[in-house]
């Protein structure tokens, strides 16, 4: 008699787990934006932006904050705020959601895409000095998934070669590396706040820095050219040759964060302590690991989580044929990761609009393309749902003959 369910074995769960309803909403907040809605101070730098604006910094440990109205805004602001321009190259990971490549590709720049390592699926800081010319202009780590570039080492590389480092933290909300927030550690952090992210609001992003001038500029960029405090229409005169736009966010999106904020470190120190679950359970299993969080990371902050199936154990079996093993078990785990991002259905630009460092990508074409699955932050919040996930996952992988006959069975 088999023991996966997906032969007829007995399913290890009975029931659907249980999962975060999300995004977050509560009558508190609620009323909060009746009153909002009521008061008419909606934009325009309101009360309200300039709050969450400075509780946020303060968060991730950053002088300064500049709301804006998403999170690829914020990349393209920030790489406008250092100088980047036409001609130039910026150094991006090859595991990463497009817009970190296109606000490269909005200023004029080339991003020029380097491999990641494959514990962390981060950048590889060896292979991202290799790629450092005499046109590098900008570096922009990803702290990805679950875990956090090697700042202490990237940081090192880019402070010899006199590089400005742009931290890309659009998923890593509540995340510290060494004691110290991330985004916080470059010139700037570029924060995403689009509704699957921790911390959600629709849409929303959001610059930090500890840099007056930076933090000054970012502010002329996005205001279309207004100081901040200065009233609609009676603005200073705009900076000659600095390009400005209208990203602004409103007030209401603001709303919503602050009140997220609040449990924020509560929700990511729970993250860690189901991610340490799940990945117990398969510890001692061959063939399968997880993500490696960032080495000096604590608390790690968490979008998702994921298991890499690269052992030799699983080589011709689909990943997805494992996540069907999964869900007959009773619960999938069928969030892959974005893929080598030059091979994104989304990306389309033409081959001399960026450049791939040593030609190409294999650890992240293999691991992301083929190796690994996850699950969503909302999913791995309660501790019985990440045991009844560390179980199912540790049941599949220990029975690899009878998956690799069920896959078998498929062709």
């Amino acid at each position: 008699m088999a023991n996966l369910a997906i032969l007829g074995g007995k399913p290890l769960l009975k029931e659907a787990v249980k999962t975060l309803t999300w995004p977050i909403r509560t009558e508190e907040t609620a009323e909060k934006l009746k009153e909002l809605y009521m008061s008419g101070e909606w934009s325009f730098n309101s009360p309200m932006e300039q709050k969450f604006e400075q509780e946020f910094a303060e968060s991730q440990n950053a002088r300064y904050g500049v709301f804006m109205v998403n999170g690829t805004v914020t990349l393209e602001c920030a790489l406008q705020a250092l100088g980047v321009k036409a001609g130039d190259e910026v150094i991006v990971p090859a595991l990463t959601w497009m817009a970190t490549a296109m606000a490269v590709h909005y200023l004029g720049a080339t991003p020029v895409i380097v491999d990641v390592e494959p514990t962390t699926l981060c950048m590889d800081p060896a292979l991202m000095e290799a790629a450092i010319t005499s046109k590098t202009a900008a570096i922009i780590p990803v702290h990805i998934y679950g875990s956090t570039a090697d700042l202490e080492r990237i940081l090192a590389i880019a402070d010899k070669h006199g590089i400005p480092v742009l931290e890309d933290c659009a998923q890593m909300q509540g995340g510290f590396w060494n004691g110290k927030g991330v985004g916080s550690w470059g010139k700037i952090g570029s924060f995403s706040f689009q509704q699957s992210k921790v911390t959600a609001s629709g849409e929303g992003g959001i610059c930090i820095t500890n840099d007056p001038e930076l933090a000054e500029k970012l502010f002329l960029i996005k205001h279309i050219g207004y100081v901040r405090g200065a009233k609609q229409g009676q603005g200073a005169k705009t900076p000659a040759g600095l390009v400005c736009h209208n990203y602004r966010a409103t007030a209401f999106q603001a709303l919503l964060l602050s009140e997220q904020l609040k449990t924020l470190p509560a929700r990511v120190c729970r993250y860690g302590e189901n991610a340490a679950i799940m990945t117990n359970a398969i510890a001692d299993v061959p063939g399968v690991r997880v993500q490696a969080p960032g080495r000096l990371s604590d608390p790690q902050g968490y979008y998702s989580f994921h298991f890499i199936f690269d052992g030799a154990e699983f080589d011709g079996i689909d990943r997805w044929i494992i996540n069907e093993a999964c869900l007959a078990e009773g619960v999938g785990i069928a969030n892959p990761t974005h893929g080598t991002v030059f091979r994104h259905n989304l990306f389309n630009l033409s081959p001399d609009k960026y450049r791939i460092f040593g030609g190409g990508c294999p650890v992240c074409d293999k691991i992301s393309c083929e190796r690994a699955l996850g699950i969503s932050h909302q999913v791995m919040y309660y501790k019985e749902t990440a045991e009844q996930i560390g179980a199912v996952v540790r049941k599949v992988a220990s029975n690899i003959d009878e998956l690799r006959k069920y896959a078998e069975s498929k062709k």
